[in-house]
Formats: structure tokens, sequence, C-alpha cells
């Protein structure tokens, strides 16, 4: 295990705070000063730490509520607003979904480290809808898993400026975009992403589609319709920001496996006035579209579909 993780599992400090103290040369690992937080430890090893002081964190105000759509011992499902932060960052000045969890003295799991409790994902500040959160480390360690085998998913639904011509799959690498630090981009040496994207209703002008995603890259939906010259609605950072007060992005639908009763489970997040109207004005009689059951069994028989991998 790595030093700074079995440290920060250890003592009641955040990851940040660990990290510091190991790179300032306050540890020790078998008589020898240790400063790589990376560094490799086992049950055998001889481990010494000297806390001097660590500065007193900025806490923020909790000032809102957040919706609980599930909840039981092992797990919790949240409609995540706009312009909440999932979690706590050097650059985060305001309170966080985990302060709000912290706050009302929900149970979580401790794996992620201190600014991470409970999270076993996340989705961007401006993007709402459905989010699990792990309630104890048994938990944390199956819904990880789940990810990583694909047994656990989100179907997104987002609002895009110019109508798909078809059904598509996109299976393009992602990675940092070279010029500008802030976006991600499609480059040949990123990591492999693949989205389907389907056609829900559109007014000619703009349109609904439903986005599944079987890899979870930093701003993935954004990303691949932006390599096919399509941009979600309000999405400053990628190309149609100013028609929207927020991205017209939500995780609708959250499917996974209970990790204590092995069923599986579908949760679906109500959306936001904001962008319900949008929709309403957009999929006007064609309502039957953008349910649950009709959206998750077009993708189960997702076919004759153009495939961008290139």
């Amino acid at each position: 295990m790595r030093l700074d993780k079995y440290l920060t599992l250890k003592l009641n400090y955040s990851r940040n705070q660990i990290t510091n103290l190991i790179k300032s040369g306050g540890v020790m690992v078998n008589n020898q000063a240790i400063t790589k937080p990376s560094f490799r430890v086992c049950d055998s090893d001889k481990i010494e730490y000297q806390i001097k002081s660590f500065k007193d964190e900025k806490k923020y105000e909790v000032d809102f509520d957040v919706n609980i759509i599930y909840e039981d011992d092992d797990i919790l499902v949240i409609n995540k607003p706009s312009g909440l932060v999932v979690h706590s960052a050097p650059s985060v000045k305001e309170a966080t979904l985990v302060d709000w969890l912290k706050s009302k003295n929900i149970t979580l799991s401790t794996i992620s480290g201190e600014e991470r409790h409970g999270i076993v994902h996340r989705i961007d500040k401006e993007t709402t809808g459905c989010l699990v959160i792990a309630k104890n480390n048994f938990a944390h360690e199956e819904l990880s898993r789940q990810l990583q085998n694909k047994t656990m998913g989100r179907i997104y639904l987002a609002i895009i400026d110019l109508p798909l011509k078809e059904n598509c799959q996109i299976d393009r690498p992602i990675g940092r975009n070279p010029k500008n630090r802030l976006k991600q981009a499609v480059i040949p040496n990123g990591r492999k992403a693949k989205t389907n994207f389907l056609k829900l209703c559109d007014n000619g002008k703009e349109e609904l589609i439903a986005c599944k995603l079987f890899t979870g890259r930093t701003h993935q939906i954004r990303v691949h319709l932006a390599s096919i010259n399509r941009h979600i609605i309000g999405d400053e950072l990628y190309g149609a920001g100013k028609s929207s007060d927020r991205i017209m992005l939500h995780a609708y639908i959250l499917y996974l496996i209970h990790p204590t009763t092995k069923k599986m489970m579908q949760f679906s997040a109500p959306l936001f006035d904001d962008m319900k109207t949008k929709i309403e004005t957009i999929c006007k009689g064609k309502e039957n579209e953008i349910k649950t059951e009709t959206i998750i069994d077009r993708f189960n028989n997702f076919s004759n579909y153009r495939v961008f991998n290139k």
C-alpha cells in the first residue's frame, strides 16, 4: 500500500495534509526518512511520524440541501443540483457535496481520503443528476469494482445545438488538450473512451439526446460531441455557452448491483425545472421518448448506428 494512503486511513487528517507531512520529512519507515508519498509499505514495516501542526482548513457554510433518491445501510443515491462541487480541492472555495454529507452526519466510506469520503464517482459542478455515495468501505470497494467491469453505469440526457444525423457511437481516445489545459480533447495518445448517443426528439434546431457511457473520462460526453461538431447547450468551455445559464446535461439513469443483496437496482433522477422546461418545448407531443423504460430498451437494442473511431 502507498505510504500516503496508509497514513490517511490511520490518521484523522486529509490526504493533502498527509502528503505535505511526508514531503516535509515528518515520516520515517524502518528508521529511514521517506519523502515520497507513493513509497510502498507493508504490515511488517515500522512506520513513525511526527505531526507538528496543520493549519486549520477553512470550513465553508453548508447553506443548501440535496434531494435523496434512495438510502439504506450501504448506499445513498442523490440528485445533485447544478453549481455543487462534489468534493474539495485546492481551487475549491465553497462548500461541497461531501461537506453536506458530513453536516447530515451520514456514515461514509473512508477509502478515498477525507476530502472524498463516500465518493465513488463524480459529475461536473454544473451537471445535475444521479450520484451514488458509499456509506462504508465494503460498499465502496464493490461499487468501484462495478465501475471497472461495467456492471454499474449511467445514462445522461443532453440538449445539443444541432441535431445528430443518426444514432452514433464515438470511440475516440481522450486526453488533456495540449493547447488549453482546462479542456480535454480527442488525441491519438489519449485514454480509451467510448460513448453511445441516441436521438430522442428535436425541434429542427436543438435536439434532446441520451448518452450512455462505457468509460468515465473527464468531460467525456462534451469532448466526444465536440469532435463531431455538436455542443451541449450552456457549455461555455466546449462551444455553446451563451444560450443557457448552465450546461444542459443531466445524469438521468443510474444502474448498479447492490453491494450486499446483489440485486440489480435502477434509479432515475427527476429533471430540474430549467432543463425540464426546455425539454418540454423541444419534445412537445413526444413525451414517451424520454421515459426511462423507453430509453433503456432502445439502448439495449442499439443498432443501425454510425461509428466514429478515427
